[in-house]
């Protein structure tokens, strides 16, 4: 097989439309070793609700940026795009392909546009905007982000609390809305590539698969999973771990002191809502990238269309 033409190859989509089990069928098939582009598989601790690969799956194939960080720790973009970049050098220097897959557009537009440095976390900061959001709720503070960086806030909604947070932080922190930052400016040129995209052509059958895979996540143990972390006492909602999607729904329920039946139907309730959202928001994303869509509803021909799609880097 010749080198490949590319540096590395993107498999990109919304949650539960099938990655994980394409990216695993594709490295069965081709040289690959699967870099995560998922802002929450970084956890440790963290595998339910995240839908982590198993053990006897990252065994068959190498995966990387899995399992790096304590949840009590912070992971940016620019942090990804480093990490990512010295992945891509490491992968093909063993002669293999990279396959970049998950669902974190963020970090797929920073590593194939750029991104200027961020300013770290200051808790000084997050503590008054917390402060704030408590006393006049989150939407006052997306209006205010509205006001001085309209092009961050048109992409989140008003509940957004974790982004809202961050972007009125940065915007504290440098007195430069966060959309400034987005403008490619790595340190390096873009390495050539190519982005598939698995994406439904019906939403319902999106939100179908959500709705199952969130009940197999609470029969596999989430809550299982949201009570070992709320033991350790070091996490709380601030935290992006927490904020991840399933996890705050359960850890908000628990807050509020929900038990039994009521609480497994109302965190199944708001954490499949909350994940119906974030499709919504990852083919938003998609939509402006360049990409080869691919059927999420078949399968079969997903697995056809990517496959003729790899071959022809090699050609």
């Amino acid at each position: 097989m010749q080198p490949p033409r590319v540096d590395w190859i993107g498999l990109a989509g919304p949650t539960a439309s099938g990655k994980t089990d394409l990216a695993l069928a594709l490295a069965r098939e081709f040289p690959l070793e699967i870099v995560s582009v998922d802002s929450a598989l970084v956890y440790r601790g963290m595998d339910v609700g995240t839908a982590k690969p198993t053990r006897d799956e990252r065994a068959a194939v190498p995966h990387h940026l899995i399992d790096i960080l304590d949840p009590a720790a912070s992971y940016s973009a620019a942090q990804f795009v480093a990490d990512a970049q010295r992945l891509v050098g490491e992968i093909r220097a063993r002669g293999r392909l990279p396959l970049l897959v998950g669902g974190t557009m963020l970090y797929f537009k920073a590593l194939i546009d750029g991104i200027d440095a961020l300013p770290g976390a200051d808790e000084g900061v997050r503590a008054a905007l917390d402060a704030e959001a408590a006393r006049d709720g989150w939407p006052a503070l997306h209006a205010r982000l509205a006001r001085h960086d309209p092009a961050t806030a048109a992409r989140l909604p008003p509940s957004d609390a974790q982004r809202i947070q961050r972007a009125l932080e940065v915007l504290a922190l440098t007195g430069r809305p966060l959309s400034s930052f987005h403008t490619g400016g790595a340190a390096r040129p873009p390495a050539a590539h190519r982005l598939l995209s698995l994406e439904p052509a019906d939403r319902a059958w999106l939100h179908a698969r959500i709705d199952q895979r969130f009940a197999h996540m609470l029969r596999g143990g989430l809550l299982d999973e949201v009570h070992a972390l709320r033991a350790r006492g070091d996490l709380h909602l601030g935290l992006p771990s927490v904020r991840c999607v399933g996890y705050r729904q359960a850890w908000e329920a628990l807050d509020a002191g929900l038990d039994g039946p009521a609480l497994h139907a109302i965190v199944q309730e708001r954490g499949a809502a909350a994940t119906r959202q974030l499709a919504k928001r990852q083919l938003t994303w998609l939509r402006k990238m360049e990409r080869d869509i691919l059927p999420a509803e078949d399968a079969g021909a997903a697995m056809a269309r990517a496959r003729h799609l790899l071959q022809a880097v090699y050609d």
